[in-house]
């Protein structure tokens, strides 16, 4: 079993043909609603692989808090460990995708902002139940050090996603087996400009001697590099027409929990992420991008 520990939203997106500048208004094309959230997805992710995975996250008492529930557990997730807030609204986001599959987001956390400590605690059995642990940093960082905490107790394997970008402490990190940042977080931790697969093995190494065992630094169409203390491996991308880049990085992270929980090693693991994330750039929307596992395998063997 896998459990995931992160956020839920409700995406509100407009289809543009380029991002808006700064004060700048611009025309959209089409408008849509889609589930979303950082944790959401990358439970859904899981979900639609075939895996047993559990969703411990926060949303409100509201419409939106319904579908969310409604979604999640119509994917086969166990939603137990979800808190209803009685006094903030449902997260939501609103995105802009460009006609290239580029974005532009804005998150309101709301109710995420809340999960707490508490929260965490009363879903320890599933942690300890898990073979994997998956967060990002769209809920508050105590949340996230207690899961992990959890986790290191029962000898889950933790996977971290720096997402959005906080500044994470070495005591946080050491506890950390899998980081998987983008280039921006890469920068953002390590102060290195990652802008090629130079850059980005440097990044990789700086991130090691704070005691992380693996660093998977995903570069969008150029793919992602593995770096621990005995190799680097860049693993490329397969080369697809991208329409929406939304939660890319999502898919990748829950297909390697998924890959990591059945055994794989960590360059298969990764090479099967590259090609999950792959496919749900070719389609529009967070959740509703996911592959399930018999796409997933079909890309695979490409």
């Amino acid at each position: 079993m896998i459990t995931v520990v992160g956020s839920s939203n409700t995406d509100f997106c407009v289809k543009v043909d380029r991002l808006p500048k700064r004060g700048q208004t611009v025309l959209g094309s089409d408008f849509f609603i889609a589930a979303g959230g950082k944790g959401a997805n990358q439970a859904a992710q899981i979900a639609k692989l075939g895996a047993k995975v559990a969703f411990i996250a926060r949303v409100g008492r509201d419409h939106f808090g319904d579908r969310s529930l409604e979604n999640l557990a119509s994917l086969g997730i166990d939603t137990r460990y979800i808190i209803r807030d009685r006094e903030h609204p449902s997260g939501a986001a609103v995105i802009f995708i460009d006609r290239k599959g580029g974005n532009q987001i804005a998150v309101a956390p709301s109710s995420n902002r809340f999960l707490n400590i508490s929260n965490i605690k009363r879903a320890s059995g599933a942690i300890k139940r898990s073979k994997v642990l998956l967060l990002q940093l769209e809920v508050p960082l105590d949340a996230v050090k207690k899961a992990i905490e959890i986790a290191r107790s029962s000898g889950a394997k933790v996977i971290l996603n720096p997402a959005p970008f906080k500044k994470l402490d070495n005591s946080l990190l050491r506890k950390v087996d899998i980081l998987v940042p983008n280039e921006t977080e890469a920068e953002g931790l390590t102060g290195v400009k990652v802008k090629d697969l130079t850059s980005a093995i440097r990044a990789g190494g700086i991130l090691l001697k704070r005691n992380i065992r693996f660093v998977i630094i995903t570069l969008g169409r150029s793919g992602c590099v593995l770096i621990d203390k005995f190799c680097t491996k860049h693993i490329p991308a397969p080369k697809v027409k991208a329409i929406d880049t939304t939660a890319a990085g999502d898919s990748f992270c829950g297909a390697l929990a998924v890959a990591i929980s059945e055994g794989k090693d960590l360059i298969e693991a990764a090479r099967f992420a590259s090609c999950c994330a792959a496919v749900s750039v070719t389609r529009l929307g967070a959740q509703p991008s996911l592959p399930n596992r018999k796409e997933a395998i079909s890309f695979f063997k490409i």
